[in-house]
């Protein structure tokens, strides 16, 4: 079924991260080349540990993260410096790929900033050792040309790769620290796109822009897209981690058509007068099963009433060193720790 996009007011943007083939990292002198898993000499652990920043704040989303005391893994090679473990002040923006980043500045026509200023942006996934990624925005306001028209482009910063995810277990996460600062470019579009057409278009045009550099990495996982696709009607909808540039039309085309199927639903629904009522405890009915039933939305320690609503927002984390080279204490010291470490924070 094809659809007028013109009349469902589809508007859509895309997000490139690109990384740039450098010889060193964008905040230390390790190398940039990926290493297999196996290879790394030692690993080491680290806790999410929620601090305030400069104004006397909490991160919220931090905060609810360090109540799990989820562990973090990282694995060590042979090239790896304290910088990458947090252990060291990054050093200064890596020459090279400011070079890089300000060229490709220049082909997409944009403003480059007076002075850039490196900041940083809280993780909780556990990606970045210094629970930040650090970033730098080099210019705005820029512009490439493709059928339907110009798109705009919002911005570009030069910022630093996280870690590569590695294994993911129940109490916690395993990464790679040879991806980690790694140097790239992400590149916002401005929302001008009207067609699946157009987005897959602007895409291929910031793709070649980026390849003629000769400067960029080029294999799965060097590059990816972030896709904001909305119609009038229905929400936005951002669709990351794109890695083929064929695919980008159908990503476009099928998210509209899902916002489309959703709001004749909705009309159904209206027209049959159906209604949402008021919760109604089964707990009883299910008493006797042999197991309990699986609850969406339980409320638990991490869901109990209130937990939300009376955290301190915003700002800082950090994630603290826990026994170098080992995997950690047992289930019940993590809770300990992490029980006592909210104790100091609020």
């Amino acid at each position: 079924m094809s659809h007028d996009y013109e009349e469902l007011g589809l508007v859509a943007g895309l997000e490139i991260h690109q990384q740039l083939d450098t010889a060193t990292k964008l905040f230390c002198n390790c190398p940039t080349e990926r290493r297999d898993p196996a290879d790394s000499v030692r690993s080491f652990t680290r806790y999410l540990h929620p601090t305030k920043s400069e104004l006397g704040e909490l991160d919220e989303a931090a905060l609810e993260e360090s109540r799990v005391d989820r562990e973090f893994e990282y694995l060590a090679f042979d090239s790896t410096c304290l910088v990458e473990e947090d252990d060291e002040p990054p050093h200064r923006l890596d020459g090279a790929a400011l070079e890089v980043a300000l060229e490709i500045a220049a082909l997409l026509d944009c403003t480059i900033v007076d002075r850039a200023q490196v900041m940083r942006k809280i993780v909780v996934d556990g990606s970045n050792t210094s629970g930040f990624q650090r970033s730098a925005l080099l210019a705005t306001d820029g512009e490439i040309e493709t059928d339907a028209g110009p798109v705009g482009i919002a911005d570009l910063l030069l910022e630093e790769e996280s870690a590569a995810r590695i294994d993911d277990r129940a109490d916690g996460v395993t990464y790679g620290l040879d991806r980690l600062g790694v140097p790239l470019v992400e590149i916002g579009t401005e929302p001008d796109i009207r067609t699946p057409a157009q987005a897959k278009q602007a895409a291929e045009r910031i793709g070649m822009l980026l390849r003629s550099t000769g400067r960029v990495k080029r294999g799965l996982g060097t590059i990816r897209q972030d896709v904001n696709v909305s119609i009038e009607a229905g929400a936005r909808v951002e669709l990351k981690g794109v890695q083929s540039l064929d695919d980008i039309d159908d990503i476009v085309e099928n998210e509209v058509k899902r916002q489309v199927e959703l709001l004749e639903i909705a009309e159904e629904l209206r027209a049959r007068d159906a209604a949402v009522g008021d919760p109604v405890d089964v707990t009883e009915i299910f008493g006797d099963t042999a197991r309990p039933p699986a609850r969406h939305g339980a409320v638990g320690p991490r869901h109990a009433p209130g937990r939300r609503r009376d955290l301190p927002h915003r700002r800082a984390a950090g994630l603290r060193r826990h026994e170098r080279g080992g995997r950690g204490a047992p289930d019940g010291g993590r809770r300990a720790r992490g029980a006592e470490r909210l104790e100091r924070c609020e």
